[in-house]
């Protein structure tokens, strides 16, 4: 049967394109954030392709767009496929956004097909996956899992606009987040495809991969505060937060390469910041991410013990405040074994497993359901940035393979 034109690989890539030019940025570069009005734009945009994949569609209580093709009878529990249209600051064009396009496009093969399944099938398009704005990643998963915390509400952008605010402005109201949950019963699973942000698959040559688990997450503020004093200082009466905070990142990537962890010093400020000043206090971030979460937690703890006896070293103190924690989020069999399959019906008779680095939305819904991941092949393993790239031809396998994965979970389907 021939497939619908606006979902072929050719197609995605030019809503790609399109949604690209939605951005807070010049230039040509891309930044789209969570209730911004490139936000509502994404939105409306996402909504008329998904009203013309047969769905009905609808904005949530926390800004996601959604849309629903019913099952064989109208109520049944859906099979929810998506990713996010939210970004980083200079993104690339791929990241979430390939995968709520192919979600959409695979609605609108099997509805074109004629074929009625034994579950609905909804797509979700996340407003906030990356926390750009307000610092808080995955808020909209997080309400849709029905996880949102009031706390949140007190967060505020650069420009000093709070969540609660944003909501209003953006038309929302923040008493009724709540309505955005979702329940258990209400899904069989959660399908996203999405690039792999790493180079594993380029270098063992494969198109696709099976998602085994995702890396659990910690991020945390780290302050070493010294003595401002002049340039002039002798060293040995010198307490220089920035020299300490220097070995400290060291110290990480050290202690993180030799346990086979990822750890990101992201963001560092220095205080007062004068070129005749020696630096009194250091504020940087960490990210540390690990497939397991009692030994990312354990490195954890070498690392604040380590920077611990820098400071004591250096005559510093260290202060830590965590910002964030993801737990570590496990694929469902049942669902790798689809997605497997689907791979497979591709022409790769051995599909790779790999466990992803990178937090994703699924990590949220998996309070409320099964998951599985899909994962595309991205040139170099670069992403979040403007060279992220996939080629069409890998784009239509992973189109075919999606597709394939969920009509085999629909043949498989035991209510």
């Amino acid at each position: 049967m021939t497939q619908p034109a606006s979902t072929t690989a050719h197609a995605i890539l030019e809503r790609c394109d399109e949604l690209a030019t939605y951005s807070s940025m010049e230039d040509g570069l891309i930044e789209r954030v969570y209730l911004s009005p490139q936000h509502a734009a994404v939105n409306a945009l996402a909504g008329r392709w998904m009203t013309e994949a047969g769905m009905t569609t609808w904005q949530d209580a926390a800004g996601n767009q959604c849309g629903r093709l019913e099952g064989a009878t109208p109520g049944l529990p859906a099979l929810l496929l998506g990713s996010h249209l939210d970004t980083v600051p200079s993104a690339g064009r791929y990241d979430g956004i390939l995968g709520v396009l192919s979600a959409i496009a695979v609605v609108d093969r099997i509805r074109s097909s004629g074929r009625e399944l034994p579950f609905a099938l909804e797509v979700v398009a996340f407003g906030d996956e990356e926390g750009t704005r307000f610092g808080r990643a995955l808020l909209g998963s997080r309400a849709l899992a029905g996880t949102w915390l009031d706390e949140w509400w007190q967060l505020e952008d650069e420009d000093g606009v709070s969540l609660r605010d944003a909501y209003v402005h953006f038309g929302l109201d923040p008493d009724a987040v709540g309505e955005a949950a979702r329940s258990r019963g209400d899904f069989v699973g959660y399908l996203e495809t999405h690039i792999e942000q790493g180079p594993y698959l380029e270098d063992e040559n494969k198109a696709l991969g099976v998602v085994s688990s995702i890396a659990g997450a910690r991020r945390f503020l780290l302050t070493i505060t010294g003595q401002a004093g002049h340039s002039g200082t002798p060293y040995e009466r010198r307490r220089d937060a920035l020299a300490g905070a220097a070995e400290a990142v060291t110290t990480i990537e050290r202690i993180a390469r030799s346990a086979q962890l990822i750890a990101t010093v992201g963001h560092l400020q220095v205080f007062p910041d004068a070129v005749n000043v020696i630096p009194g206090k250091v504020e940087f971030s960490l990210d540390l991410r690990g497939e397991y979460d009692t030994e990312r937690d354990k490195v954890w703890l070498q690392i604040e013990e380590a920077i611990l006896e820098i400071c004591q070293r250096r005559r510093l103190r260290l202060t830590s405040i965590q910002t964030h924690s993801a737990k570590a989020a496990v694929c469902a069999r049942r669902l790798r074994d689809a997605i497997a399959d689907g791979i497979r019906s591709t022409g790769d008779a051995r599909p790779m497993s790999l466990f992803s680095r990178a937090g994703h939305d699924a990590m949220a819904i998996a309070e409320i359901a099964d998951i599985g991941m899909i994962f595309v092949r991205c040139k170099g393993g670069v992403s979040h940035n403007p060279e992220e790239h996939v080629t069409e031809a890998d784009v239509a396998k992973a189109l075919d393979a999606f597709e394939a994965t969920v009509l085999r979970l629909a043949d498989g389907y035991e209510e």
